[in-house]
């Protein structure tokens, strides 16, 4: 199985994550951009990432939450700005309500996710900006770099389904 790989800068605010898929890179690409594949594969188990609306074009925006197993519910929405189709894509995630209104206790985070195409997988690579060290420690120890690295592993699983 293949491991994510995190690197933290601390100095620069910013996490580095690279991950490669045994998949093509239309495959990959799908399951990063649909929301129906998005729900089958980002949240950590045993919660369950559930897409309420979802506009993937600059300037829209994907409102979820993660289903948890008690029935508890943490909303999120990423915010596209600049989209690269089949090569990249940028978003704002940040925790929200029902209604997409940002939870300020919740530091938001930066994504610039890169999409690479090798013989037989396509590489995945991630930096993620912060807009201080503090914030990036405080999603560090919200279980970020664990709770993701599951996400890719559930991501492998679809993949093989596919």
């Amino acid at each position: 199985m293949t491991k994510t790989k995190f690197v933290k800068d601390a100095a620069k605010n910013s996490i580095h994550i690279e991950r490669s898929f045994d998949a093509p890179l239309d495959a990959i690409w799908k399951a990063w951009t649909d929301s129906n594949l998005l729900d089958q594969w980002w949240a950590p188990l045993p919660y369950k990432a559930v897409t309420k609306s979802m506009n993937f074009s600059n300037g829209g925006q994907w409102l979820y939450y993660m289903l948890g197993p008690e029935g508890d519910k943490q909303y999120c929405k990423a915010s596209y700005s600049a989209i690269d189709p089949m090569k990249s894509y940028e978003a704002v995630d940040a925790f929200c309500d029902e209604n997409g209104e940002v939870a300020e206790p919740f530091p938001d985070m930066h994504w610039k996710i890169f999409f690479h195409d090798r013989v037989g997988s396509t590489l995945v690579t991630i930096d993620i900006q912060f807009d201080s060290a503090e914030k990036m420690e405080k999603i560090i120890e919200m279980g970020f770099q664990e709770g993701f690295s599951m996400a890719n592993g559930n991501l492998d699983e679809l993949l093989s389904k596919m």
